[in-house]
């Protein structure tokens, strides 16, 4: 008896200290020890890549912290005043009464941009983070082993990260049966003896069968890239879509990686056009129920953003992505890394792909879509990007400096000025850095809400 009441003593001791036994992998506690420690000690012992693929397995692994209570405040209603979830009604650029619209609504405004998860391996762990969605790739129709190393450099002293990975994947056969096996697992296909050789999956599982929570889920995304030796781009993304369109509720066009040579160069009027269109067949032929973004560069001149946005508005694409990391080097760079070839992402990035996506929302008069991205590492960096213009904003690079728990802490910053501001949703702050867009788009949603009410009412009495 003396035994067990030492025990519970020292449980309840743990638990009102620490919180661990009753929030596990949630608790601010763990939270701390991955911001704070684990992700501090990964920097100062294994090189980028080295760290990035230890990290991908932890997550995958589901090692990684879990949304805190603090993130999960923001799920639906924040503070019962802020609708936090975001629907996104796409195909309104293209002025034909024959296209069809897509909806698509996200639980929430923060997602993971792609690159840090090539493959589709760590899918299930990235959602329990709490990204309210997820976007995989960029995927390739082949394999490719991308560029040579090292290709992934910190910029400790400036926040920042330069690559110059090259479209390094697995492949679309590949990926598609990762994709699958994440399928399977959530409807409880047991996956037990396709990773029983595989230790840190079995540390992961035991640890989740001690600290047991509800598998979380997102709206999943999947970029796309072309092979490095290919000559037929439109080939290349029509196999992407063909193949992986069925797993993805939207898809993504990559033509600003700065790392595979000659693909920037699709962003031109011409070639943009032409492969847009083709990659638009290829969806309404592959993929139907998947809305189809464009990925663009920081790095475009006033002329070529006037271009693309004549282009996304006449053929049709669903939305954008803005933007991709950047050729161009601040002159605040501090890192002695500064110098290397590649894309610059992560904190030195921020307000330049902010002022993008503020031309971007003004080019397509708010009627197109934008997922915001480039150094998001705070609440108050994704309001900046919401106000901007983006209905939705990404986050990689800064976790490499915030550590995983960055996740739940944007969310909760973000809600908490969402209702310092007196807003009462997300969607109602997008694009408030433009009045004249702003207001119009705002009247426009009003009154296509009170159709849609009206319809719903309607078919109630028809009941």
């Amino acid at each position: 008896r003396s035994a067990a009441l030492r025990a519970t003593a020292a449980i309840t001791f743990v638990e009102v200290t620490t919180h661990l036994p009753s929030e596990g992998r949630s608790s601010l506690t763990y939270h701390h020890l991955f911001d704070h420690f684990i992700t501090p000690l990964g920097r100062r012992l294994f090189d980028p890549e080295d760290a990035h693929h230890l990290a991908l397995e932890v997550v995958r692994a589901g090692l990684a912290p879990r949304i805190s209570a603090e993130g999960r405040s923001t799920d639906g209603l924040y503070d019962g005043r802020v609708d936090m979830t975001v629907t996104l009604d796409m195909g309104g650029g293209k002025k034909s009464s024959d296209v069809k619209r897509r909806k698509l609504q996200f639980p929430g405004p923060i997602g993971l941009a792609a690159g840090f998860d090539k493959n589709g391996t760590a899918i299930q762990g990235l959602f329990d983070m709490g990204f309210s969605f997820v976007e995989i790739g960029s995927v390739t129709p082949l394999p490719q082993p991308g560029n040579a190393k090292p290709r992934s450099f910190r910029l400790v002293e400036d926040r920042g990260v330069i690559n110059r990975f090259g479209f390094n994947s697995d492949g679309v056969e590949r990926v598609a049966e990762h994709l699958q096996d994440y399928f399977d697992g959530l409807k409880g296909v047991n996956q037990d003896e396709k990773n029983a050789n595989s230790f840190l999956w079995a540390l992961g599982w035991a640890w989740n069968k001690i600290m047991k929570s509800k598998p979380r889920t997102g709206v999943l995304g999947v970029n796309l890239g072309k092979n490095k030796t290919s000559d037929d781009e439109v080939a290349d993304y029509t196999a992407g879509i063909q193949k992986l369109g069925q797993y993805a509720n939207y898809l993504v066009i990559n033509v600003s990686s700065p790392n595979t040579p000659g693909l920037r160069s699709l962003q031109r009027r011409e070639p943009l056009q032409r492969l847009l269109s083709s990659a638009l067949t290829a969806r309404d032929t592959y993929a139907p129920h998947a809305p189809l973004f464009l990925k663009l560069a920081p790095d475009l001149s006033p002329e070529e953003m006037a271009d693309i946005a004549e282009v996304v508005l006449e053929t049709g694409i669903d939305g954008l992505i803005v933007s991709n990391t950047t050729n161009t080097r601040p002159e605040s760079l501090l890192s002695q890394h500064k110098r290397e070839t590649g894309g610059l992402s992560g904190a030195p990035i921020r307000d330049k792909s902010t002022q993008c996506i503020r031309t971007m929302y003004q080019l397509t008069h708010g009627s197109i879509p934008i997922i915001g991205v480039g150094g998001v590492g705070s609440g108050r960096d994704a309001y900046d990007k919401l106000k901007a213009g983006a209905s939705l904003v990404q986050i990689y690079s800064m976790m490499v400096y915030e550590g995983p728990g960055v996740v739940s802490r944007v969310r909760k910053e973000l809600g908490e000025i969402l209702v310092e501001n007196g807003y009462k949703s997300v969607e109602d702050v997008v694009g408030a850095d433009m009045e004249d867009v702003y207001w119009k788009r705002r009247e426009e949603r009003v009154r296509r809400r009170m159709v849609e009410r009206e319809k719903e009412e309607k078919e109630i009495v028809d009941l």
